[in-house]
């Protein structure tokens, strides 16, 4: 069975609970003003960390948008990205929160990034375990996906990002 028939079995859920609530914890619950996110050289972002990159609607800093349309437009762009995460995903065993970690990293950097990452290459080849653990930490041991680029180019690491990989890293694990 494959991921996309897990999903369509009820096997491994879109759009779950678990990540609900850990993306509304990195993202932002309650984040009804458009405003222009620093981390991301001012991406205009509402809601779950919804920009105009995943949005079916226009994302303009100071709008507003109600509690109705961020859930309505938050589940459709979760589970777009989660039916892209699960063509790029090739092994078989994977359980919903290693689905639901993946997603969330996906869903900061972009799926094309996540499915070309070194996590999802391990997690493709079974070893799920050290897929995990790569969701936030080099082979060296050192901080990975941390990071932003300054308006002068210049790399940053953000604790708060590390942070959110470490739980990601954490929740893929379990």
């Amino acid at each position: 069975m494959n991921l996309r028939q897990k999903i369509a079995t009820g096997a491994i859920t879109l759009c779950s609970s678990t990540l609900v609530l850990f993306l509304g914890t990195w993202e932002g619950n309650g984040q009804n003003t458009v405003y222009a996110d620093k981390l991301a050289r001012g991406l205009p972002t509402v809601c779950k960390g919804i920009t105009k990159h995943t949005s079916p609607d226009p994302v303009v800093v100071g709008d507003y948008w109600s509690d109705e349309r961020c859930a309505e437009v938050e589940h459709l762009v979760i589970e777009k990205g989660q039916l892209a995460l699960a063509d790029c995903l090739t092994n078989q065993a994977i359980e919903q929160n290693t689905f639901d970690a993946l997603t969330s990293h996906g869903h900061n950097f972009g799926m094309p990034s996540t499915c070309a990452s070194r996590a999802v290459g391990l997690i493709n080849a079974g070893r799920i375990a050290d897929g995990c653990r790569a969701l936030a930490k080099a082979p060296d041991g050192s901080p990975v996906w941390s990071y932003v680029t300054d308006a002068q180019g210049k790399k940053k690491f953000v604790p708060g990002l590390y942070a959110r990989r470490l739980k990601e890293a954490e929740l893929c694990a379990k």
